[in-house]
């Protein structure tokens, strides 16, 4: 059982790092921080939960079932406290396709959305991204509509 918990840490640790120690650095070179880092500062301390830190891209076009596949699609999504009140935040990943978003991407904030408003409780969003994942044409597009409505 040890060996799988360790296995499991070991991914939880690679999808922390979104599109890699390099994009990282870039991001900090520009003078931005990454999605998580936005997100430990909004939150209390340790008060995140990340939803869906696995859950990767499904697009088979232009090669992207070849390309990279990077656990979390551009967007961290979770709850957390501010002041010790639940809000539910998403925060783009600008190190992950530079934030584009994804039918899988928008799918991940509109679960996080219906979430916030089962339980009656704030979204904040971060953005941080590109646009529309352009290699997903009309699936990507209709995502942006999915998360509007």
């Amino acid at each position: 059982m040890k060996h799988i918990l360790d296995a499991l840490d070991q991914r939880r640790e690679g999808a922390r790092l979104g599109g890699g120690q390099n994009r990282i650095d870039a991001q900090h070179k520009r003078g931005k921080l990454t999605a998580r880092e936005r997100i430990e500062l909004l939150l209390d301390h340790k008060s995140f939960e990340e939803f869906d830190m696995f859950v990767q891209h499904r697009c088979v076009d232009f090669g992207m079932d070849k390309g990279e596949k990077i656990p979390g699609d551009g967007v961290v999504t979770g709850w957390g406290t501010i002041n010790g009140r639940v809000v539910y935040v998403f925060a783009k990943d600008f190190t992950v396709f530079g934030g584009s978003l994804s039918e899988t991407h928008a799918q991940k904030i509109t679960k996080i959305q219906d979430m916030a408003l089962r339980n009656r409780a704030p979204i904040i969003g971060l953005f941080d991204a590109g646009g529309a994942r352009i290699q997903e044409g009309v699936a990507a597009l209709g995502g942006y509509g999915e998360v509007f409505q």
